[in-house]
């Protein structure tokens, strides 16, 4: 047999004392999935029959009962729950054995009562001795119900705060035990106490600020101890600084000395031969005064033939080094021609993204550039010639006409040599021919057409009429752009190459630094966006001119004479740069002045006139010619009478001619 006992079997009504035990059969057992027949109850050491009652059994209200419950059929149907209870549930009603007296017990019946909410824990203590805890009664009390209102009350005391403000004096009840007669008290512990001298209450404030004075004392020196620290670090920092800038200022220059002697010693550009000239110039004077000063009558007239014949020998090497270098050029320059042609169309997109686009005359242009590389390569096997020349007679036979029959009769002869093995030595001149002709078809804007927008000559003989001027030098037509003209230029003039000829030969002064200091100048204008147009006026020729004759080629703060860290800057720098509103400054001295509010609190007055004075002769200089002229007098509109400089003729009868005369 197999036992399952039910314990506390509560019944919580009347109700539930007319049971039979046939209806809490068929309620438990249906857990089991058995049948009803197959289980009986036990009680009190008899079977309960069916048809017996809970009242029959003795069961009170509010009252519980145990029953044993046994199977007929233990291996078929085992007393086994279907589905046990995963949590245990408090029931509605308890009994509770509650001892009255020292020998009587009572069963008291409890009901529980389960709350509709989650009571809050107000927390509560734990007694020390028994370990017990007790909670706060608000935790275990029902919370006062207030009384629904039918209407929606709003006033201004559930709206504000009312905060009041109340001392209260709670009693210390403190008591002494003396010693007396039948009570001893232990003076072991007790301490001695005199009463100190008086202080009055100007001691007290004067001690008070005695201590103060000597925490002010502490507290300002260690604050000056900071500061002197602070400074010193300030002083180191700025004194490594500045020997960093020293260093560097110190390795710049020698780089930049370094650069210039190999750009002398390895010339390949016009600024580098322009370098060689006036290196060469300068010791041509040198010699030159060591020659007056050394020797006299016909000695000099010898040292002097003796450097005339060594000037010429150095220009002669000049001139064929030169000459080689310009054919190392020529094939980069026509390189760079073709990739110029060959790159696709670029454009940038509004979220700044440069997108590129290959069009069909562009993949010429590259077709044609490769098989241009080809052709010029040099020690290619014979296999890999013939293949090349074949390609390239197959490209130009797309065009049928005088160059193209020429270059294939020339790829022709070529392979035909190269199969009798003639030695490739005696081939290059043959070769060259080839890449020369093959260079114009490239240049033909009807063979490659991506070509017509590089090519200097346009294919429009009727454009040749325009922009084109006469060389008093060289005595030829060329285009505008081969003509340096300067804001004072009021002719035409040389052409850029007859200048630099005749600078090469009798002046032989190197303008790089100029260039440079130019290029500084657009560029610092252009950060400022608003507009200048004089600084993309001037040419290389004017600033010279300005720096030399009014500028003394030296800082006008510093007399610094190092043309490669002087720089052109505005005197005020809210206005737009112009002959007449600059200043020449050394790099650093630049980017101090930039930074100045007021310049006239900032220079002393003597050093402000000598620069108004500068400013004032290339105003009267550059005021005469009518590029310069109109943005002159639309600036004296914008400024103050005091400092307007007005140039205007005036006709004097005695001359009878005009004369310029400036008034401020």
């Amino acid at each position: 047999k197999h036992q399952l006992e039910w314990h506390s079997l509560l019944f919580p009504s009347l109700l539930g004392i007319c049971h039979i035990p046939q209806m809490i059969k068929e309620t438990k057992v249906s857990d089991l999935l058995t049948h009803c027949e197959t289980y009986f109850f036990f009680f009190l050491g008899r079977v309960i029959e069916n048809y017996e009652t809970l009242w029959n059994l003795g069961v009170q209200p509010n009252g519980t009962i145990q029953f044993d419950m046994y199977s007929l059929d233990g291996e078929n149907f085992p007393l086994k729950a279907y589905k046990l209870l995963e949590e245990y549930y408090m029931p509605d009603v308890i009994t509770v054995r509650v001892q009255t007296e020292p020998d009587i017990f009572q069963d008291v019946c409890i009901e529980i009562k389960r709350p509709s909410f989650e009571k809050p824990f107000l927390g509560g203590f734990r007694h020390k001795e028994t370990g017990i805890e007790y909670h706060n009664a608000g935790s275990q009390t029902d919370p006062k119900k207030r009384s629904d209102k039918e209407y929606e009350e709003f006033c201004r005391s559930t709206q504000t705060a009312v905060e009041r403000k109340k001392l209260q004096q709670t009693t210390n009840t403190t008591c002494t035990q003396m010693t007396k007669i039948g009570v001893y008290v232990s003076n072991v512990t007790d301490k001695l106490i005199e009463p100190k001298p008086y202080v009055t209450a100007d001691e007290y404030h004067a001690r008070r600020l005695k201590a103060t004075i000597v925490i002010q004392t502490y507290c300002r020196r260690w604050l000056a101890i900071q500061w002197v620290n602070k400074l010193k670090e300030e002083l180191r920092l700025r004194l490594e600084w500045e020997r960093q800038e020293e260093l560097r200022k110190q390795r710049e220059r020698e780089e930049k000395m370094l650069r210039e002697y190999n750009r002398r010693m390895h010339p390949k550009t016009k600024d580098d031969f322009e370098l060689l000239y006036h290196a060469l110039e300068l010791w041509r004077k040198e010699e030159l005064e060591g020659i007056n000063s050394t020797f006299t009558g016909a000695e000099r007239k010898a040292a002097l033939c003796g450097l005339l014949e060594k000037e010429t020998q150095l220009v002669a090497c000049i001139g064929r080094h030169k000459i080689n270098v310009l054919e190392d050029n020529h094939e980069k320059a026509i390189l760079s021609f073709l990739e110029k042609c060959a790159e696709p169309k670029r454009w940038k997109a509004f979220d700044g993204r440069t997108t590129e686009m290959d069009t069909q005359f562009t993949l010429r242009a590259r077709e044609l550039l490769g098989i241009y590389r080809s052709i010029s390569m040099k020690d290619l096997p014979q296999d890999e010639r013939l293949d090349v020349l074949l390609s390239l007679k197959h490209t130009v036979k797309e065009h049928e006409c005088k160059l193209t029959q020429e270059i294939v009769e020339l790829i022709d002869r070529e392979a035909d040599l190269m199969m009798r093995a003639v030695k490739e030595c005696n081939l290059q001149g043959l070769r060259q021919r080839i890449c020369t002709l093959f260079l114009q078809y490239i240049k033909t804007p009807l063979f490659n057409p991506e070509v017509a927008r590089l090519l200097k000559v346009p294919a429009d003989p009727m454009k040749l009429y325009h922009n084109i001027y006469f060389c008093l030098g060289c005595k030829k037509y060329l285009p505008s752009t081969s003509f340096a003209i300067s804001v004072s230029s009021c002719t035409i003039g040389r052409c850029r190459l007859c200048c630099k000829l005749d600078n090469e030969a009798r002046k032989r002064e190197s303008f790089l630094k100029y260039k440079r200091m130019l290029r500084n100048l657009r560029e610092t204008e252009m950060k400022y966006n608003d507009g200048a147009k004089i600084a993309f006026i001037l040419q290389l020729q004017d600033l010279h001119y300005m720096v030399e004759h009014f500028w003394g080629s030296q800082s006008a703060l510093s007399a610094w004479d190092d043309l490669y860290d002087l720089v052109m800057v505005r005197w005020n720098r809210w206005q737009e740069w112009s002959p007449w509103n600059t200043v020449l400054l050394k790099e650093d001295e630049a980017e101090a002045h930039l930074k100045l509010s007021d310049l006239e609190k900032a220079y002393e007055k003597v050093f402000i006139h000598r620069v108004r004075h500068k400013q004032m002769l290339a105003r009267n200089y550059f005021s005469q010619f009518p590029g310069l002229a109109a943005v002159l007098h639309k600036n004296d509109k914008q400024t103050n009478t005091e400092d307007l400089l007005v140039t205007k003729s005036v006709t004097t009868a005695s001359s009878k001619r005009n004369q310029i005369y400036s008034v401020v």
